[in-house]
């Protein structure tokens, strides 16, 4: 594996294997401490980024690393109008492994192209988010033990978010997991998805736009968020938001061992009531998104 840019290119046991090692890494973190000294990971992140650019950040330097790289491109050759090829190409030069978030859908696939280092994509457009997803397995396996035999509830945009067209495509590789996919009739999940994804690998799946039916039957319930600029009809959005507001009284039919995900940013679609319930972890997965990818990172430079 040279180098990530989307979920699908991880087999389930290269997935299992890298949450092993995150779970190792949990448990053992001086064994890891100074495993990437002398190495240094470059973050080219060409929009604006918090959790991922400084987990990514965090991660290396756990690791015995360090971090070169730039956080806006205004201040990168980019605002001279160098191209991502050339970009890496003198990335490479300098850094052992690169991490990339660009606006452009496509644009990590270019620079793994072209760099003589791996590149993990950090986020394309809408496209692609695959350590965002590797951090939803490893939170799922630490908080339920397992990643089969489930039913996962996705809520909120299901047709524009990267993150749950990325969870689906790893999840639904896993034996024994049902998808309830619930959405306003405008933002359900895009037909190319249910067929390349859902229909081909044979998940059972069912599509709602009530989160309260669905909310007794899940192990797992990933938020998005709903996106007011999505509908054509201010009408709608006012008819359909407040169905998509995950509020502590809402949980009073969920499952005690259910667990809530949120990839964040949050707006308004998870009440700050239901941050101190122990359901939820959202938090957590903020965390595990640093252990997750201290494996990755480990695995592409090919230390043990």
């Amino acid at each position: 594996m040279n180098g990530l840019i989307d979920i699908q290119q991880l087999s389930v046991s290269e997935i299992d294997e890298l949450i092993g090692v995150a779970e190792d890494i949990i448990a053992n973190p001086e064994k890891y401490s100074q495993k990437l000294k002398g190495k240094k990971i470059a973050t080219l992140f060409y929009e604006p980024s918090t959790r991922t650019r400084l987990s990514f950040e965090s991660a290396m330097l756990e690791l015995g690393g360090s971090v070169i790289g730039f956080s806006d491109s205004d201040s990168s050759s980019a605002s001279k109008g160098e191209s991502v090829a050339d970009t890496v190409r003198v990335i490479s030069c300098f850094a052992d492994i690169i991490a990339m978030r660009h606006p452009k859908e496509g644009a990590p696939l270019v620079a793994d192209m072209y760099a003589t280092v791996p590149v993990i994509n950090a986020g394309d457009g809408g496209h692609y988010h695959p350590t965002q997803t590797l951090a939803d397995l490893l939170t799922i396996k630490r908080e339920k033990g397992r990643l089969t035999d489930m039913t996962v509830g996705l809520c909120g945009d299901l047709k524009f978010g990267r993150t749950v067209h990325s969870l689906l495509g790893a999840m639904s590789r896993y034996s024994g997991v049902d998808f309830i996919l619930i959405s306003p009739e405008e933002l359900k999940i895009p037909e190319s998805v249910k067929t390349d994804i859902l229909d081909r690998r044979g998940s059972s799946y069912v599509e709602t736009a009530s989160l309260t039916e669905a909310m007794p039957k899940l192990d797992i319930l990933y938020m998005t968020r709903i996106q007011r600029e999505r509908f054509a009809s201010e009408d709608d959005y006012q008819r359909l938001k407040d169905s998509y507001i995950l509020t502590a009284d809402k949980l009073k039919d969920a499952k005690e061992d259910m667990r809530i995900l949120h990839p964040l940013p949050r707006v308004n679609e998870i009440s700050v009531d239901v941050d101190s319930d122990p359901r939820a972890c959202y938090f957590k997965q903020v965390l595990n998104g640093k252990f997750i990818r201290m494996a990755l990172i480990l695995k592409l430079l090919g230390v043990k």
